[in-house]
């Protein structure tokens, strides 16, 4: 199988290291011995806060400019400029985010309908009127609890 990256870019620095990259490494434990397991699966961390005069502190610089003016990757400016600059593209991007928003608002309103279910304390009825989720969903989420138990 070919290798796999997971790269996850932070914007604190999670490890606490004051580093700009930290490379995950998965072992195997056998008797107490430590050894490397190398399955091709890499997990890298990018600490968001860092910003050394290389090229990671450069580009975590550049994912936080709001201006692209003051940006040190021409490329990653003259996308940003995309976005930020022309009233069609801005609009476009905020339509984006607030899609994203609410995507995340109805699954966690969605989460919370589950567990309303589970708890078994009210009805399907009454759970839809307090999450305000239709009822039809809340019926489908409640048929997905019962495929899962």
């Amino acid at each position: 199988m070919p290798d796999s990256y997971v790269i996850f870019i932070t914007e604190n620095d999670v490890i606490g290291k004051n580093k700009a990259v930290y490379h995950i490494q998965r072992h195997v434990e056998i008797d107490g011995e430590k050894e490397l397991f190398d399955d091709g699966s890499h997990i890298v961390y990018v600490n968001g806060k860092y910003r050394g005069n290389d090229e990671i502190g450069k580009l975590m610089h550049d994912f936080s400019c709001t201006n692209p003016n003051d940006m040190n990757y021409e490329a990653l400016a003259k996308r940003a400029r995309y976005f930020k600059e022309d009233e069609k593209r801005v609009a476009a991007m905020c339509k984006i985010m607030e899609d994203m928003r609410n995507e995340a608002e109805l699954k966690g309103v969605k989460k919370t309908a589950m567990r309303m279910i589970k708890a078994g304390k009210m009805s399907l009825e009454d759970i839809a009127d307090y999450t305000e989720l239709p009822l039809d969903i809340i019926k489908e989420l409640k048929k997905q609890i019962m495929q899962m138990a």
